[in-house]
C-alpha cells in the first residue's frame, strides 16, 4: 500500500469539517480545528473554491460552504448502491465474527422479504435462502421494520382487526400484544424473537438506514436455541447494531450520536 498523501488529507479532512456545524466554515476555523499553517489552509481553501467544492457563502464575507461537486460526487456513488449486495458484504463480515447466521431484510406489506443472508459454518444453524418471504410479525427483523413505521402506516398495514397467523406456538397472533412489543422495540432500538418463526432459533434484529434517516431494511442474527442464552444475547445486540450502523453507512446515513 502506497503513502498518503498529507496535501490530499488535509483537503479531505477540511471539507470533512463541513459536516459538523451549520455547515458553513472560514479560514479561521479550518485553522483553529485542524492546527494547521494559516498559509497552508489559504492555499487549499482556494484550490478547493477553484475547482467547486467549496462556495463562498452569500452575505456572508470569509465563509464557504459545501459547492456542487460533492453532491455530483454522492449522486454518482448513490447510483451503483446496491442493498441487497451491500448488505451481503456486511452480512458476511457480522457472520464471521459471530459464526451465526446473519440476514438482511426489507418490508413489503406484512411480509418480510431476506434480500442477502450468510449461513453459520456450525453443523446446527437456521436453514433459509435468500428471496424467501414469511409474517413481519413473527420475525426480529420483520417487528423492527414494523416498530420503524409511522403509526398511521403501521395502523394501515396491521389495523386492529387484522388476523396474524402463527409459526410456532410462541408466535403472536393478537394485535394488541404486537403494539405493545412494537413500542419496547421502538424504545430500545433492536427486536429480539424467541422461537416465534422457528421453534429451535432466537433472533436479534437492528434498523438499517439510507442517507435520508428512513428504516429500509434490518440486520439480524439468528441463532440455535443450543448455543442461545442471556449472557449472549448483549453481545448479539451490540454486534447486530453495529452491523447495521456499517450497512446504513454504506447507504450514505450518517450518524448523529
Amino acid at each position: 500500500m502506497g503513502r498518503l498523501v498529507p496535501a490530499v488529507t488535509r483537503a479531505l479532512d477540511i471539507l470533512e469539517l463541513f459536516l459538523d456545524g451549520d455547515g458553513t466554515l472560514s479560514a479561521p476555523d479550518i485553522v483553529r480545528r485542524l492546527q494547521l499553517p494559516r498559509t497552508t489552509v489559504h492555499e487549499l481553501v482556494t484550490t478547493l473554491a477553484a475547482r467547486k467544492y467549496i462556495v463562498p457563502v452569500a452575505g456572508q464575507p470569509g465563509r464557504y460552504r459545501l459547492g456542487v461537486r460533492p453532491y455530483q460526487l454522492g449522486a454518482r456513488y448513490a447510483e451503483h448502491l446496491d442493498l441487497a449486495a451491500e448488505g451481503q458484504q456486511v452480512a458476511r463480515s457480522v457472520a464471521e465474527t459471530c459464526d451465526e447466521t446473519v440476514h438482511v431484510a426489507i418490508l413489503e406489506d406484512t411480509d418480510v422479504i431476506y434480500i442477502a443472508k450468510v449461513d453459520s459454518t456450525h453443523a446446527v444453524r437456521m436453514v433459509s435462502a435468500a428471496g424467501r418471504r414469511l409474517p413481519a410479525h413473527c420475525t426480529s427483523v420483520g417487528k423492527m421494520l414494523l416498530a420503524s413505521l409511522p403509526e398511521h402506516e403501521l395502523a394501515a398495514r396491521v389495523p386492529d382487526d387484522a388476523e396474524l397467523s402463527a409459526m410456532t406456538p410462541n408466535s403472536i397472533t393478537d394485535v394488541a400484544a404486537l403494539r405493545e412489543s412494537l413500542v419496547e422495540i421502538r424504545a430500545r432500538g433492536v427486536a429480539v424473537e424467541s422461537r416465534e418463526s422457528n421453534p429451535d432459533v432466537s433472533c436479534v434484529a437492528a434498523p438499517v438506514r439510507d442517507r435520508t434517516g428512513q428504516v429500509v431494511a434490518a440486520l439480524s442474527i439468528s441463532v440455535p436455541m443450543i448455543r442461545w442464552s442471556d449472557e449472549r444475547l448483549g453481545e448479539l445486540e451490540q454486534l447486530a447494531v453495529k452491523g447495521a450502523a456499517e450497512l446504513s453507512e454504506r447507504l450514505g446515513h450518517r450518524s448523529m450520536a
